[in-house]
């Protein structure tokens, strides 16, 4: 496939790199392969499953045992699996395409589902990086009182941006306690951990209400909970929510048809040439979604 735009993060490797989230054009198909042909324009999924199982029939890759992941993205060329290339339609751009198709929005889609009854009507976000704006602005479209907690005051100035109600500087103010005076002592009813850390995982515990859920986001080690403390006393839930699936792609474009402003997750653009400083830029920490345009 000849890329378009992929989103930046991570470190390379020794053959390869981290890319996984893609659109382009497809410049040329593997034999067997068919409903799709060179020139078409596609989003790219970097989980592919096994083609056979009970998941795969609908569309569930990332929960097929036999799974397999896609990446080397950042390139001009690169290889995709035929069965996780989403055909883009002629009025979705370049760019509303990769968020689509990609993390950008199908994490923040996926997790939504895990808190989809009308009973969650305040939820919290810890850790407002590109995966946490996204569920900004993915809860705050649906219609949800959204509390973005961080300790950037740049990415908290982009969740007011895209529909937080109120941004919580970790840094200035302890958030339970803040959270708690938003939700006059109740706590949020869901809370969304995508920091990726041990105190903020605790926090989600200590801010969610009584028979709340906290949904995992974050990737992270370890983390010490009490099953009677965290759990059993108050009736909590806890779903962990991975990636997305391939099925739910047609779902977060008939929300970007609604409009959903995916392209407002994108704060800064770069072509391939200043890939460097596009992982700078990244890696600081004060960026949302970063581009590179091929």
């Amino acid at each position: 496939m000849r890329q378009r735009t992929s989103h930046v993060q991570g470190r390379g490797k020794p053959q390869g790199n981290n890319g996984h989230e893609a659109v382009g054009t497809i410049a040329r198909t593997g034999s067997g392969v068919t409903g799709l042909e060179p020139g078409n324009r596609v989003g790219a999924s970097a989980i592919a499953g096994c083609g056979t199982c009970a998941d795969c029939a609908k569309g569930q890759y990332t929960w097929c045992k036999g799974r397999r992941f896609y990446g080397n993205m950042h390139a001009d060329c690169f290889v995709a699996a035929a069965s996780a290339c989403y055909k883009l339609p002629s009025e979705v751009g370049w760019e509303p395409g990769v968020l689509i198709t990609g993390d950008g929005m199908g994490v923040p889609y996926h997790t939504s589902t895990k808190i989809s009854s009308p009973e969650f009507r305040t939820v919290a976000v810890f850790g407002v990086g590109p995966i946490g704006l996204g569920n900004v602005l993915v809860q705050s479209f649906l219609g949800r009182r959204v509390i973005a907690v961080d300790v950037s005051a740049t990415r908290l100035e982009a969740a007011r941006k895209l529909g937080a109600e109120f941004a919580v500087n970790a840094k200035e103010e302890d958030p339970v306690a803040a959270i708690k005076k938003i939700t006059e002592n109740e706590g949020a009813d869901a809370c969304i951990e995508a920091a990726g850390r041990p105190e903020t995982a605790v926090q989600c515990f200590a801010s969610v209400r009584t028979a709340g859920t906290v949904v995992f986001n974050g990737e992270q080690g370890a983390v010490s909970l009490s099953p009677s403390e965290h759990f059993i006393r108050r009736d909590i839930t806890a779903v962990g929510a991975w990636y997305y699936h391939f099925s739910e792609i047609d779902k977060i474009l008939a929300l970007y048809r609604k409009g959903l402003k995916v392209e407002a997750l994108i704060s800064h653009r770069f072509d391939f040439d200043d890939a460097g400083k596009a992982y700078e830029m990244f890696s600081s920490g004060q960026s949302a979604k970063v581009l590179l345009k091929y």
